[in-house]
């Protein structure tokens, strides 16, 4: 696994912690959440998508929303499909700030910074 980029960022004190990673196998999937969990205790969710596809063509999609409203996982998929994200996973721990967003602001803060993530490694790329 290679981290490709990461993007802090802020929505009425909550604070998203966005991470970008390159990967050989799906078998990474859980030992990146597993680090994110580490990495940021305070965190209250850990919500990711990952996007793989092998040499066979076989794809291998998960995501997972821990809990959170809005749905960030199916979110984040999103953002690696449109951004043609394959063998990536994108990570984003976000830590609470005691002011509600909503589910709409929930998916659109997740999606802000997930594009911003994506962003990052598409101009390093070019």
């Amino acid at each position: 696994m290679e981290e490709l980029s990461a993007v802090k960022y802020e929505e009425k004190k909550s604070r998203f912690f966005a991470h970008l990673y390159l990967i050989d196998s799906p078998s990474e999937y859980h030992d990146i959440i597993e680090i994110h969990k580490k990495n940021y205790r305070k965190a209250a969710h850990h919500c990711s998508a990952m996007n793989y596809s092998d040499a066979n063509k076989r794809i291998f999609q998960e995501f997972k929303s821990d809990g959170e409203v809005g749905h960030p996982g199916r979110v984040l998929m999103a953002v690696l499909q449109n951004n043609g994200l394959c063998s990536h996973v994108l990570v984003v721990s976000r830590i609470f700030g005691g002011i509600r967003l909503g589910p709409a602001g929930v998916s659109r803060a997740f999606k802000d910074v997930g594009e911003m993530c994506a962003g990052m490694n598409l101009k390093k790329e070019n």
